[in-house]
């Protein structure tokens, strides 16, 4: 069983500045694996997360149709964590309200770039709309707990009583040399 975190632990983690991949079921052409795209997002301990994408993209088009999705994130840094939530799209906002839109980008980006960013945008974000999903159903992991049990310490010698054994002296490699043509295959 995967060491899980605490409410207050995995809400904390959600709440951190990470980029978060959307998962969102897609019927489109018969057997497909749900739609999996990296994306920003907002969120504060105990609220909803909200999700900010083209009112037109296949993105948009599918959470209007599903009603709901997970969101993953994850610290790929050592000790491995991550957090995973899924559930309902509670409201859909159109056009995404502006002061939503600015938290966003000052979330990812610093101030200077966040106000270039948003200037730049301004036209293409008004096709944008906003979903708010209602935190239903988490999975996480969280790896600190007995990360100790997997590393090696950082001196073992120091840690040890016995003195370090001397290495045997190593020889030179011998030259690589070519292969040999593979004879062609009647195959």
């Amino acid at each position: 069983m995967l060491p899980t975190m605490s409410q207050n632990a995995r809400e904390t983690f959600l709440a951190d500045r990470r980029v978060g991949v959307l998962s969102v079921a897609d019927p489109r052409e018969g057997d497909r694996a749900p739609l999996c795209v990296p994306v920003w997002y907002g969120y504060e301990p105990g609220g909803e997360i909200l999700v900010q994408t083209g009112r037109e993209t296949v993105k948009g088009r599918l959470l209007c149709a599903a009603g709901r999705f997970s969101l993953c994130v994850q610290d790929e840094r050592r000790p491995y964590r991550y957090v995973s939530v899924e559930g309902p799209v509670v409201t859909v906002e159109d056009p995404v309200p502006p002061a939503v839109r600015d938290a966003l980008a000052h979330r990812y980006l610093d101030p200077d770039e966040a106000r270039g960013y948003l200037d730049a945008t301004a036209d293409q974000l008004k096709d944008d709309i906003l979903f708010r999903l209602r935190p239903q159903r988490w999975r996480t992991a969280d790896f600190s707990a007995f990360a100790a049990d997997f590393t090696e310490p950082a001196h073992p010698a120091a840690d040890s009583a016995e003195p370090p054994r001397p290495t045997e002296p190593t020889r030179p490699a011998e030259p690589v040399r070519p292969a040999e043509p593979a004879a062609d295959s009647a195959d």
